[in-house]
């Protein structure tokens, strides 16, 4: 089976109505700078980094060239797309809840070629799952819980078992109440928690930042985040003490995963000079658009996850067997939520680790650019 699993296939009439509308927009937008790009035929520097991650392995054993990879499939594949205007982010948003817009065929699918342009038959190769976990501690934990001490601890053993390296979004404080914005009253991690963080480090696992204590500024249930409308000063403050709060117990994350998955445009800077990769998810969509993943922006890596990427277990494993025989060599980040399974009977997580076990990665495997 091969990448065709990607191509696009006919749209019903309303995801045709969704596509007319996005193309001007965005051809004009995006494809005139591409354009301008592909012109010059020299690929930006956020271009080039990305177009290191895409061919990382080849590059490091030297079967290929920086110099092969200046090619207009590749300069296509991982060019840098603007923050669309709203109206845009809004329909971008709005295609993906609809199932119209189509992850594996705008994602995958031109990082895929731009592989076979280079490589050919040798393009082929086991994916690189890069597993995000949401969250610990849970939010809204702040009474903590036997039953969820051990539902945590189900979830944790069952991908350890399994041998499937992950990366926790870790916040260093509980909100009593994170979704009020006007209460102001938060905890530091209890020793249960240290302790569970602990281990974890011990058995592999690696750590993101997840805001500081997961409380809302907005209490509208489309609007909520810890980072929208803080200004520069607030929002580097916290992030130092988030990250100094964990660094106190030998925790030193590479990554940053916003709380509730949105932070605005004009943070992004911010974000992108304290950790090496800046996360996101659907919910980024309307704040900062769709972009390709995981691709160089500014100073870090920009790694968003999409559906059906971001979803239950039971959804990524069919996800994860179409990438799987797709056989594209790609680095295919995708989320869970140890919550959401708790809620079945463990099942699909244990058939989705399975799955997932030889084609995980650690995020340490990921490549520093």
């Amino acid at each position: 089976m091969g990448p065709s699993r990607w191509r696009r296939v006919p749209l019903p009439v309303y995801g045709r109505q969704i596509r007319k509308a996005l193309r001007f927009p965005l051809t004009q937008i995006a494809g005139l700078a591409l354009a301008a790009s592909l012109a010059l035929t020299v690929p930006t520097s956020d271009e080039q980094r990305s177009a290191g991650l895409v061919f990382a392995e080849e590059l490091r054993a030297g079967r290929v060239s920086k110099r092969d990879l200046t090619r207009a499939e590749v300069t296509r594949a991982v060019a840098r797309r603007p923050v669309p205007p709203a109206a845009i982010r809004g329909l971008q948003r709005l295609a993906m809840k609809t199932g119209q817009f189509d992850f594996e065929a705008r994602n995958l699918a031109p990082l895929a070629a731009a592989r076979r342009a280079v490589l050919g038959s040798a393009a082929a190769g086991p994916p690189r799952f890069l597993v995000r976990v949401d969250e610990f501690p849970l939010a809204g934990a702040y009474d903590e819980s036997t039953r969820r001490r051990s539902e945590f601890a189900r979830f944790h053993s069952i991908l350890t078992d399994a041998g499937v390296p992950y990366m926790i979004a870790t916040s260093p404080a509980v909100a009593r109440d994170y979704l009020d914005p006007s209460s102001a009253v938060s905890r530091p991690l209890s020793d249960r928690e240290l302790a569970t963080l602990d281990a974890l480090r011990r058995d592999g696992v690696t750590f993101a930042l997840h805001g500081y204590d997961h409380r809302t500024r907005d209490a509208r249930p489309r609007l909520r985040s810890e980072l929208v409308g803080l200004e520069v000063g607030p929002l580097r403050e916290m992030l130092a003490v988030g990250t100094a709060r964990l660094a106190e117990v030998g925790i030193h994350p590479r990554a940053f995963v916003p709380p509730f998955n949105r932070f605005e445009a004009g943070q992004y800077d911010v974000l992108a000079e304290h950790y090496e990769i800046v996360c996101g998810g659907p919910e980024t969509v309307p704040l900062f658009g769709f972009h390709r993943t995981p691709l160089c922006r500014g100073a870090a890596v920009y790694m968003p996850v999409y559906a059906p990427f971001y979803e239950r277990a039971r959804s990524i494993a069919a996800a994860a067997d179409r990438a799987i025989d797709a056989q594209a060599a790609l680095w295919i980040p995708l989320v869970l939520h140890w919550s959401w399974e708790a809620e079945s009977d463990w099942t699909d997580l244990e058939r989705l680790a399975r799955k997932l076990a030889g084609y995980a990665r650690s995020w340490d495997d990921f490549p520093a650019v």
